[in-house]
């Protein structure tokens, strides 16, 4: 009768222990790969003819001009800094910001014979297209410089600039 009762007892805390272990529950837990796969919503802006104007200002006078990747590279950051808490919520607010651009770079002149392109690169970026290379950079410096600040990681160089993450 000993036996019995030890093997009955052994038997209802094995049932126990497993059910425990396989998480029975009276409710179902959503599948864990459902969050993984989740896409957020896409964000849609309506930009003006201002913002337009801001964005191709800063691409033409920070980058060199002379390479696509280096446009849209500039103006990954500047969408970059729009889509971050840190800084202005606008484009102009971006590239106007004191000592973050190019000193004049809402006021000087533009009469190069590459604008045509920079308002075509700067209107993909207000489409959504980005610099892939730059990634979520948001801080750019000429290239061949560098600083030995431990929280700057350089992810690309592209039309002149080193475009890094803090």
């Amino acid at each position: 009768m000993r036996a019995e009762i030890s093997f009955g007892k052994s038997l209802i805390g094995i049932l126990f222990v497993g059910l425990a272990a396989t998480g029975c529950t009276t409710t179902q837990k959503p599948a864990a790969t459902a969050a993984k796969t989740k896409q957020p919503a896409k964000v849609t802006f309506n930009y003006t003819n201002k913002d337009r104007d801001c964005l191709q200002r800063a691409m033409y006078f920070e980058s060199n001009r002379s390479s696509e990747s280096g446009l849209l590279g500039v103006g990954t950051v500047v969408m970059n800094r729009v889509e971050s808490a840190r800084y202005p919520e606008t484009i102009c607010g971006v590239v106007g910001a004191p000592r973050q651009f190019a000193a004049g770079v809402l006021s000087r002149p533009m009469t190069d014979k590459v604008l045509p392109r920079v308002e075509a690169i700067a209107e993909d970026i207000l489409n959504g297209r980005r610099n892939e290379a730059v990634g979520a950079a948001k801080h750019f410096h000429m290239a061949g410089m560098r600083f030995g600040y431990n929280n700057m990681h350089y992810v690309t160089v592209a039309g002149g600039n080193a475009f890094y993450v803090k």
